[in-house]
């Protein structure tokens, strides 16, 4: 699975939406927090420390304050999706004129997509739950291990193919079109991430359901992660009729404590930049007359060779 089916313009315009709702709340998606946290855990358990971390989308992903406790004296690099991202993520990170880590630490430097990353100027790229804006994960796996050092590694969650079950299962029924784009699968990730140049890649994943008290409340959730960005997703505005026919259909997710509940496949992978490999030693070439030469020279050397008494 080279590429994922995905509208660009409607990534865009979700990007613009989650933009107005983060800046009104100064909080990122519950969940995108939580996977933060869950994946610093994991962050923990690799020996080696990186003072140079680069940060993918690093306001949507929420791990602002995770990466902080974690590594609190390494330098960041966050590279955000447009402008209006990077000026939100400048004026949201700049710490109080009286706070000691605006005297101790140089502010994060912040990049928009496109700009150009230094070649190997990093020890470690962290993407958290990103990839689901992603058309093209192999071509942005290559330029995540292009901007990594020799000892560098990378570290990223996204959403799996089992997320939304529940709701997937509930439009099917319904002859509705799907409530959301295809995730990748974690096996399809581990190989892309070794044809980018990555070594050994271990991917795990778990299940999280979040439930709620009522519909509405689900579907709030859901807006605040993002929205559908599948090209085959119903054109247009939906009616209101339509929304109220949803907000009664919810009604069959709920359990027997009469909570709705929804799973949420999360995927985790890391893996090293593969060292060089060797040079290939020059080949030299011996001409068939130059080998005979030798042979015969070999011979005459063993049969000066004093014998055994």
């Amino acid at each position: 699975m080279a590429e994922r089916a995905i509208d660009p313009v409607a990534v865009q315009a979700q990007l613009r939406r989650l933009l107005r709702l983060q800046q009104a709340s100064g909080l990122p998606p519950w969940l995108h927090g939580e996977v933060a946290r869950r994946m610093a855990e994991r962050l923990a358990l690799i020996r080696m420390k990186p003072q140079r971390v680069l940060e993918w989308w690093g306001s949507l992903g929420g791990s602002d304050e995770v990466l902080r406790q974690a590594l609190p004296t390494a330098r960041r690099t966050v590279l955000e999706p447009d402008a209006r991202w990077a000026t939100f993520t400048r004026q949201s990170r700049q710490p109080a004129w009286w706070s000691a880590r605006r005297w101790a630490h140089a502010p994060d430097e912040v990049l928009v997509a496109g700009d150009a990353l230094v070649p190997g100027a990093h020890q470690l790229v962290w993407a958290n739950m990103v990839l689901g804006a992603e058309a093209d994960p192999p071509a942005l796996f290559d330029r995540w291990e292009k901007a990594l050092g020799a000892d560098g590694f990378v570290m990223f969650s996204c959403l799996g193919p089992d997320s939304l079950k529940q709701l997937r299962a509930l439009y099917a029924a319904l002859g509705w079109a799907a409530p959301a784009a295809d995730f990748v699968d974690m096996h399809d990730l581990g190989d892309m991430l070794v044809q980018a140049g990555f070594a050994d890649p271990v991917m795990d994943q778990e299940t999280l359901t979040l439930t709620w008290a009522e519909p509405e409340a689900l579907l709030a959730e859901l807006r605040s992660l993002g929205g559908n960005v599948s090209p085959s997703r119903s054109a247009g505005l939906r009616s209101r009729r339509w929304r109220d026919e949803l907000l009664g259909r919810l009604d069959q997710l709920r359990r027997s404590d009469g909570r709705l509940a929804v799973d949420f496949e999360v995927a985790y992978g890391h893996a090293f930049k593969a060292p060089p490999r060797p040079a290939r030693a020059v080949q030299s070439e011996v001409s068939l007359a130059k080998m005979k030469d030798l042979l015969r020279a070999s011979r005459r050397k063993g049969n000066d060779a004093p014998g055994l008494g």
